[in-house]
């Protein structure tokens, strides 16, 4: 079973440590688990590859940046040609899967002209996302491919119910979109795994995980964290990840007299996440209110798979995994004294935060794992060993003498 993996993202570095790059990087880890062969093509092929992906053939496509974001965009665009010639060189593929990227539509197209299921996963509005963040010269053409490589895919894979709803929103899209969430290898959580950074003891730790952007609602974390140390004095934040809004953050802390209870992981390989994450007592994923919340967090389903106590604002996907007071607490997205109530309560209530961490491991192990993943993605393009064996089995039984009445 071959499989080409697309990802023409420029701010996406394949074996990086963004999670970007991690989401990369375990979708194609779950493939070759299930008996695939990956070739992947990238313009961001630096770094070393990560563990299980030694058998990923890699075609790093030349790219160089130009000076100035609109030149930047045509040469992204001009990309294409580089792509399809690779895939046209390395096919034909059972499957062409690829991560939609702003200005990409090579491999849709290939997949559609050779008559290959080509299956796109989108993670984001990426026109509206790069309009509000970074910037978009030419819009009208970043919606074009948008409409084109939609058009082209066999199938769209939207990471949250609020990304599914965007992209039915597009032409031909009706009946296409499938929605799957993000997940988790269990195998990187063992229970019972040593802290790698333990707190003095009797201090609770109250943890956080993620590159540190605006809308992490970081904040509020800070405002929740001030109001948790009046009533629990002996506490500590644990900040795992680094990001542009690592000095607001910093700064923030100090205005509270708050920098010597924090610590400053920085960035960290996802080989260290596990044993960091072992090193809280409770996590939190304190999202404020965003006009639109299409994330699927993969820190969420860490947290979670590590057996934590979690508590997160009551948004989007998030609200959906965490069920209130069964596998973790909800608060309004925001809110810092409603943060704040929650940790006091985690903290006076370790039993609960047992019970909790314990329902939400089980959440994760039943319905968020990347191997589940993987088979949703196979069944997409018809392309799951599991399913495909299942069907032979179903077909053999058929052609015996009495198979239908001994299926009634």
């Amino acid at each position: 079973m071959r499989i080409a993996y697309v990802c023409a993202d420029l701010g996406i570095p394949v074996f990086g440590r963004k999670g970007c790059s991690i989401h990369v990087q375990e979708v194609i880890r779950a493939l070759i688990d299930l008996g695939a062969a990956i070739e992947l093509f990238t313009v961001r092929p630096e770094g070393e590859r990560p563990w299980g992906l030694e058998s990923v053939r890699l075609h790093g496509l030349p790219f160089v940046a130009p000076a100035g974001r609109a030149a930047r965009e045509q040469a992204a665009l001009r990309a294409n040609d580089q792509f399809l010639a690779a895939l046209e060189r390395a096919g034909p593929f059972d499957l062409v899967y690829e991560r939609y990227a702003l200005w990409s539509y090579a491999g849709m197209e290939y997949a559609r002209v050779g008559g290959m299921p080509g299956l796109l996963e989108v993670n984001a509005p990426l026109v509206e996302e790069e309009t509000e963040y970074r910037g978009l010269i030419d819009r009208a053409a970043a919606c074009r491919v948008a409409e084109r490589v939609f058009a082209a895919a066999t199938a769209l894979i939207a990471v949250s119910e609020e990304l599914a709803a965007y992209l039915q929103r597009f032409p031909g899209t009706h009946g296409c979109v499938h929605v799957i969430p993000n997940g988790v290898d269990p195998r990187r959580f063992p229970a019972g795994l040593p802290p790698s950074c333990p707190g003095p003891p009797g201090v609770f730790t109250v943890g956080f995980v993620g590159t540190l952007k605006p809308w992490h609602g970081l904040a509020t974390l800070v405002e929740a964290f001030a109001l948790l140390q009046r009533a629990v004095p002996k506490v500590r934040l644990l900040i795992v990840g680094d990001g542009p809004e690592r000095p607001r953050l910093e700064e923030h802390l100090r205005s509270h007299g708050l920098q010597e209870a924090a610590c400053f992981t920085g960035a960290v390989s996802p080989g260290a996440v596990p044993g960091l994450l072992a090193s809280m007592d409770v996590a939190v994923a304190p999202y404020p209110s965003l006009a639109s919340f299409y994330f699927s967090p993969l820190k969420v389903f860490e947290y979670l798979t590590a057996g934590l106590a979690v508590v997160a604002s009551r948004v989007g996907q998030v609200a959906a995994v965490i069920e209130h007071e069964v596998n973790g607490l909800l608060c309004p997205a925001g809110v810092a004294d409603e943060l704040a109530a929650a940790l006091v309560r985690l903290h006076r209530e370790p039993g609960l935060r047992s019970r909790l961490g314990q329902a939400a491991r089980a959440t994760v192990l039943q319905n968020y794992t990347w191997e589940a993943v993987g088979h949703r993605i196979l069944r997409l393009a018809a392309l799951d060993p599991e399913h495909r064996e299942s069907a032979t089995v179903r077909a053999s039984a058929l052609a015996l003498p009495g198979a239908a009445v001994a299926g009634r």
